[in-house]
């Protein structure tokens, strides 16, 4: 008998520790998929362009093909590497994530420039034209999948670099639950957002009530705007999460002057609002690396465009992805 209870014990103190490294798993992943929303905002603004023009049957069907290719992306071939360069080249870590945080504020950057400096697309109406339907969701989905690997490789890359150093077996399950969790949260969305509309719609159209006809109708008029302040808020985190980045990176190689101007200066104008001092200090240092994302990018606009999407162009026979 008191071998039975010595067993029980046994497996009792086996749960605990389990629990409790379950506990760890979800609760670095939680920290280090907020690091990363930046990129999963990105990701959410940038997919649902490549289901405009299918048919509403088609819409989900395509979002659930490009969910499974990001799944494998970050399962498949990121999660591996990241642990092959946690284990066996870490001093690669920074400068990696500093690659990572310049192309998301090149990207951003760009996205402003849009805006501020709007130019007629060559691409756009070959990209309004379905054509064959079924050639050109391949062509899509594809293109789609590439753009994730991108922007998955970021957010693997984020994510790796906040886990705290600990076992393998914590590392991947960390980095896979980010993974799942985020190709659920960023796809899910995708998936209510593309379908908002037809959904505003049949309740505008066939709702029992007037208030479910009113709201069909707000969701109808509303999901374009609605759109606009999605990718806003895309190209912002971008910006802010890809200048946090770089200048952390500066800090960790040594050149620390620019992040401790902007702790500086955040922390005095917080300083100057007693009643919300870590509210006005972390929305002054995100503005702060904001701008600096901004800067940066826009420096290197002409440096991607003019040099490196040429090159690339001249090595792969392929522009760069969309």
């Amino acid at each position: 008998m008191s071998g039975l209870l010595a067993l029980l014990d046994d497996v009792a103190a086996i749960a605990k520790v389990a629990a409790a490294s379950v506990d760890d798993v979800i609760g670095q992943a939680a920290k280090a998929g907020a690091k990363a929303a930046g990129a999963a905002i990105d990701d959410a603004a940038v997919t649902p362009k490549y289901v405009h023009g299918f048919e509403p049957a088609r819409e989900l069907p395509i979002v659930w093909r490009i969910a499974r290719g990001s799944l494998k992306n970050k399962m498949l071939i990121l999660l591996p590497a990241a642990l092959i360069l946690s284990a066996f080249a870490p001093f690669l870590i920074t400068p990696l994530l500093m690659l990572g945080g310049a192309y998301l504020c090149f990207e951003g950057a760009e996205k402003v420039a849009h805006v501020l400096f709007p130019h007629a697309d060559e691409h756009v109406a070959k990209d309004l034209d379905v054509g064959d339907p079924l050639h050109l969701e391949e062509k899509r989905v594809a293109g789609a999948i590439k753009t994730d690997f991108i922007l998955s490789a970021e957010i693997m890359t984020i994510a790796l670099a906040a886990i705290p150093v600990g076992t393998f077996l914590m590392e991947a399950a960390t980095l896979a639950v980010v993974g799942i969790g985020i190709t659920v949260v960023v796809y899910g969305g995708v998936a209510l957002i593309v379908k908002a509309d037809d959904a505003g719609l049949f309740m505008a159209e066939r709702g029992h009530f007037a208030l479910t006809r009113t709201i069909g109708r707000g969701i109808v008029k509303g999901m374009p705007g609605f759109l606009k302040a999605l990718t806003t808020v895309g190209t912002a985190a971008m910006l802010w999460v890809g200048g946090s980045i770089i200048l952390h990176g500066l800090e960790e190689l040594g050149v620390a002057a620019p992040a401790h101007l902007i702790h500086d200066v955040a922390a005095y104008l917080g300083a100057l609002v007693p009643q919300a001092t870590g509210a006005v200090t972390w929305t002054a240092t995100a503005a702060m690396d904001g701008v600096f994302g901004l800067a940066l990018g826009l420096l290197l606009i002409p440096v991607v465009t003019r040099i490196i999407a040429p090159l690339w162009t001249t090595i792969t026979g392929k522009g760069r992805p969309a």
